[in-house]
């Protein structure tokens, strides 16, 4: 019975190293790579601007994880929804630009880093105020073609407001 067992598992793993290997993912396309450009640099900065909040969560996956600076982690569109609707509905974003530096990726995985600018009316601060920062962003191309996130974090340049007694 052993041997039968030792027979049948290298015949397994025979039959399995004569499968052809999986074809490598290709290189992005331009389109691909102007589709990224445009969801970063146009859609998501409108529906900042516009507070679409739905729209903007649509453009992450079902799943997605998005880490904002100081706060925790955010896991799923309908939290990332929930979340943008809570924290920035009180703030009106007035100007906003955001350019993407490098966009690489292969097959349906891809990834870009960009830097951000915002200026955000905030209730109860007379002059407006500017947020600048960075952002990466990994993206899963969906099988209608569409790139989506799956992963976001940015980090604000921004230092923290002072905090303590003699603040």
């Amino acid at each position: 019975a052993c041997r039968a067992t030792l027979t049948a598992f290298a015949f397994a793993l025979a039959s399995t190293a004569c499968q052809p290997a999986a074809p490598a993912a290709g290189p992005l396309s331009e389109e691909d790579i102007a589709t990224i450009k445009s969801l970063a640099e146009t859609e998501i900065v409108e529906m900042l601007l516009a507070k679409d909040w739905a729209a903007f969560a649509a453009a992450f996956t079902e799943d997605a994880l998005r880490m904002p600076p100081n706060e925790p982690m955010q896991r799923g569109r309908a939290v990332i929804e929930e979340w943008a609707a809570a924290s920035w509905e009180p703030l009106t974003f007035t100007e906003g630009t955001q350019t993407v530096i490098q966009v690489d990726g292969r097959g349906d995985l891809a990834y870009a880093v960009s830097s951000y600018s915002f200026t955000v009316e905030v209730p109860g601060i007379p002059e407006p105020v500017q947020d600048v920062g960075n952002g990466l962003v990994i993206l899963r191309k969906q099988p209608d073609g569409a790139w989506l996130v799956s992963v976001s974090i940015y980090t604000s340049d921004q230092p923290l407001p002072p905090t303590g007694p003699d603040s």
